[in-house]
């Protein structure tokens, strides 16, 4: 029976069956598109986890099919998203029950609205990019890896729709799990067991507190329903400002700012390439959408109280790890300071208290999971070739692969905000938003500009331009060959997000506004 029902031939059939039934639901009503988009990940690893590891290609041609649908389904919340609106919108209700609360009414909702509506988005295209980047690079327990992507899809997405504290903590640090499973298991070097309890101590310890907080707002209004809470909490200063510690410390270690990055770069260094895409594309963002979604409407007396202590956090850590990018040698490690540094220059943005600032800080957000990830990407094309990642046996590769050097180009232009680019929307949002409440904060924030054009082009020069090295480290340079069909298809959608956010940011900032517009009232009410 078990042969029968893993039968290359049958086992096709019946997921193309139960997905078409699944996914019919769902086109006739977009009442449940949430739970669907949740779920359905889930659905898929179930089946997948009964195949025969044997069978690869029929894995991976399934996982990438789960992974797509999810993504175009993803699209008709945006085509679908009402932007004049700044309440929920397709929202949902489920019933549970908890032993320590008997009360009826109570439950877990669902729910997307501007702020969350791109970081959905997000989330489901670089899943779809990071299972197909790994299409040929993972042969190690492969069933295993691509149920890790999969399982951390729906948490992630569980995350962004989640309308209460108490979910939202359990799906925060449950991502924390397949994150961990894949830097540990198909990290690249002995130090990924280092980088893998880095990663979990320093991000799970900073959320300690914040569940702390949670319990004690659940005390004191009697519900963990997010918008009960903002509709009728009433904390005192003193209790606001305990609070937003609470939520800070985890959420500044996810961002990450100082001086709890340092689990970032070794993570990064150690993870495999979609791992990275994933570190960098979407779990920092849940730092900054925890600041954006809890911590500005719950506490807004003490947002105002330690916006000196954000401010000066942000830019310190904007100038130092700028700095600390511009001496390192590992080509991974660059780029893992350099998210450092544009997470840092967002959260300038989210404390500015304006829809210019927060809109920019959102832009930001997206435009740094478009840019940092086509690097990482870039930066394992050259792995998968030479299996090394220190810069000094690079040089020359423009003469080898013109199409990647054309394409690294680009993605180092938008790194620094070159106009044309979604960074450069990004940060010059930012950067006036900022202006209009502290002058001083936004001249320093603007030094990381600066010096990351220096290390984006000195990055730049030394691996594309010069001559070919002769083998050193047996690299073999001149017998390397250029992009593939693949590889270009992975950079495709990363090269349209990009240019579209840097040359028509208004198909954005329409979707944003009203969310926007409400939260600062809320923020100054």
């Amino acid at each position: 029976m078990f042969k029968l029902f893993t039968s290359t031939n049958l086992f096709p059939r019946i997921l193309l069956s139960l997905s078409i039934a699944f996914i019919y639901n769902f086109v006739t009503s977009m009442d449940s598109i949430l739970s669907f988009l949740i779920f359905f990940p889930l659905f898929g690893s179930f089946f997948i986890a009964w195949l025969p590891s044997e069978q690869k290609t029929l894995i991976k041609s399934i996982a990438l099919f789960i992974s797509g649908v999810v993504f175009l389904f993803s699209l008709s919340l945006f085509i679908n998203f009402n932007k004049s609106l700044s309440k929920f919108q397709f929202t949902e209700t489920v019933n549970y029950w908890f032993p320590w609360d008997s009360s009826s009414s109570t439950f877990i909702l669902l729910g997307v609205d501007g702020i969350s509506l791109f970081f959905i988005l997000l989330t489901t295209l670089l899943i779809f990019i990071c299972l197909l980047s790994s299409w040929d690079n993972i042969h190690t327990h492969l069933k295993e890896y691509l149920l890790a992507f999969l399982v951390l899809e729906s948490l992630l997405l569980g995350v962004f729709m989640t309308l209460n504290l108490l979910m939202f903590y359990i799906l925060f640090e449950a991502t924390l799990i397949p994150m961990f499973i894949i830097i540990l298991t198909w990290g690249s070097r002995e130090r990924k067991i280092r980088a893998a309890n880095m990663l979990f101590l320093y991000t799970l310890f900073g959320s300690v507190f914040m569940l702390a907080g949670i319990l004690y707002i659940y005390w004191v209004v009697g519900s963990t329903d997010y918008q009960i809470i903002v509709a009728s909490a009433q904390f005192t200063s003193f209790e606001q400002r305990l609070l937003w510690l609470s939520f800070f410390l985890s959420f500044a270690t996810k961002v990450p700012m100082l001086p709890v990055h340092i689990w970032l770069p070794e993570a990064h260094v150690e993870a495999p390439t979609a791992g990275s895409v994933i570190l960098a594309g979407i779990l920092l963002k849940l730092g900054s959408y925890g600041f954006l979604r809890f911590s500005l409407p719950l506490f807004p007396e003490a947002n105002f109280y330690f916006t000196p202590l954000v401010y000066t956090i942000a830019v310190l850590g904007v100038i130092y790890t700028s700095l600390t990018a511009i001496r390192q040698t590992d080509f991974k490690r660059i780029i893992a300071y350099t998210s450092v540094a544009h997470m840092n220059i967002v959260m300038i943005g989210v404390y500015s208290f304006n829809v210019i600032g927060l809109g920019g800080s959102i832009l930001q957000s997206i435009s740094h999971g478009f840019v940092s990830s086509a690097l990482f990407l870039i930066i394992g094309v050259v792995y998968d070739r030479f299996h090394t990642r220190l810069i000094k046996y690079y040089s020359g590769l423009v003469h080898i692969m013109p199409l990647y050097a054309l394409i690294f180009l680009f993605f180092t232009m938008a790194n620094i905000a070159l106009p044309g680019t979604s960074s450069f929307v990004g940060e010059f949002l930012i950067l006036a938003g900022s202006f209009k409440e502290n002058t001083s904060v936004t001249f320093l924030a603007a030094t990381g500009m600066i010096l990351g054009g220096a290390y984006s082009l000195w990055l730049y020069n030394r691996v594309i331009y010069g001559n070919l090295k002769k083998d050193e480290g047996n690299l073999h340079l001149k017998y390397s060959y250029d992009i593939n069909r693949r590889e270009f298809y992975i950079f495709l959608p990363l090269l349209i997000g990009t240019l579209l956010m840097g040359i028509y940011p208004k198909v954005f900032l329409d979707s944003l506004d009203a969310s926007l517009l409400n939260l600062v009232f809320q923020l100054k009410s």
